[in-house]
């Protein structure tokens, strides 16, 4: 499962814990990852995943994305990864809970 690959290797990228749902007691900064969709061509699989970066501010949740964002680029030295591609990055802000958060939306190639 991709999400294990990338999980764990967020895990040890990154200064800041990755969780793959929302933790009840959350931390000052913190990154949630979440497998939204999938494919498969040519026997090339396919992952499209969101990147949630939480922290105090706007501008250390937008820190943290581009943190986020260099980790996920540098994954390609994994044996399991064949290509990553940023679909999108954006000001992600709760306005419920008021929360601030970034969300890179990443599109990973993998066997």
């Amino acid at each position: 499962m991709i999400e294990v690959t990338v999980y764990n290797y967020l895990n040890n990228a990154l200064s800041v814990p990755v969780y793959t749902e929302l933790p009840k007691e959350k931390p000052q900064r913190f990154v949630v990852l979440d497998k939204i969709g999938s494919s498969k061509e040519n026997h090339l699989s396919s992952s499209t995943i969101a990147f949630q970066s939480y922290a105090e501010s706007k501008y250390q949740a937008a820190f943290l994305n581009e943190q986020v964002k260099e980790a996920i680029e540098n994954m390609i030295v994994l044996d399991e990864v064949a290509g990553v591609s940023l679909n999108s990055d954006y000001n992600f802000t709760d306005t419920t809970t008021k929360e601030y958060r970034y969300q890179a939306v990443y599109e990973i190639y993998h066997y």
